[in-house]
């Protein structure tokens, strides 16, 4: 990458004094913001398939997910629900970003060795899980109300939520916003521990070569970012599947029962292992464009804050 971008202090290539830079906190959830958004705008479609497959009642697959939605909805059917991510998952990711970030400084202070650059595997995965685990609050309620849009089908008058905001009403009047929340702490705690610890070992082979961080070239960055992201999902994808039966059941009375233990239960004794990875496939096609996009933009709005 070209030299006129300074080299971020807090990101792994550091010098052995870096510079204190009272503003390298919102620098971080400046550029998680960013590349939240671009998560979004790049994934969206694949998600709405995704949640529609895995809360279908009936045997279908994506293609057909895909000709129903066009036929029915049109195209804008796939971004239903966008602005509740667009703006929730950029605060998400930016949480995500922001204390993985945090705490790699943290190592790098615990492990107080001038001369190395780099944090050992098990110290990435911390960090990454710690993002996860605190991002997991904000998470829930929003993908619980994008989830709800996502799969509703009627629109105009007859529509149970007339947008974002009603359905956030809607929901916290039942004292549901929160549901799902157990299954997001795992998810993401565990996702985001994996998801890091990916990224960051590779970028960390680059910087142990000889290469600076900012040197890496972006093709690379959305390499490693698409990788990442692949190895996420295929970590928890049955969990996912079980938090998105979660929150698309019933308020009042949910067929599939409230613990995560209950729902997956219910899912292998009326689907077999099968509803475990229904939806894996747009999942999956989703995961390297998106996290390629995710940690590329990251990436450089990092050099370009400086």
């Amino acid at each position: 990458m070209s030299e006129e971008f300074p080299t971020p202090q807090l990101i792994d290539d550091l010098d052995n004094q870096p510079v204190k830079d009272n503003t390298r906190v919102l620098k971080d959830l400046l550029a998680g913001t960013a590349g939240g958004i671009a998560q979004v705008l790049v994934g969206q479609p694949f998600d709405t398939t995704k949640v529609r497959l895995q809360t279908a009642t009936t045997q279908t697959s994506a293609m057909d997910v895909v000709r129903n939605l066009l036929k029915n909805e049109g195209p804008r059917g796939f971004y239903k629900g966008t602005l509740t991510p667009l703006v929730g998952v950029g605060a998400c990711v930016s949480i995500q970003f922001g204390v993985n970030e945090a705490m790699k400084r943290l190592f790098h202070g615990f492990n107080n060795d001038p001369t190395r650059t780099t944090l050992s595997l098990p110290q990435y995965y911390m960090c990454g899980l710690a993002g996860g685990l605190s991002n997991s609050f904000l998470a829930a309620p929003i993908e619980h109300v994008r989830i709800r849009l996502q799969t509703q089908t009627s629109s105009g008058p007859n529509a149970e939520f007339k947008g974002p905001l009603d359905c956030i009403k809607k929901l916290r009047a039942q004292g549901s916003l929160m549901k799902g929340l157990n299954a997001t702490l795992l998810r993401e705690g565990h996702g985001c521990g994996t998801y890091f610890l990916v990224y960051e070992a590779l970028v960390a082979n680059e910087i142990n070569s000889g290469l600076k961080r900012t040197d890496i070239p972006t093709w690379k960055l959305c390499l490693f970012g698409a990788l990442s992201g692949t190895t996420l999902w295929i970590m928890v994808y049955p969990l996912d599947v079980i938090k998105s039966v979660m929150q698309t059941d019933s308020l009042k009375e949910p067929k599939y029962g409230k613990s995560i233990v209950s729902v997956g239960k219910q899912l292998y004794a009326k689907h077999g292992l099968s509803a475990f990875v229904k939806g894996f496939g747009p999942t999956i096609l989703r995961a390297a464009p998106a996290n390629g996009a995710t940690f590329a933009t990251f990436e450089i709005m990092m050099r370009m804050l400086g």
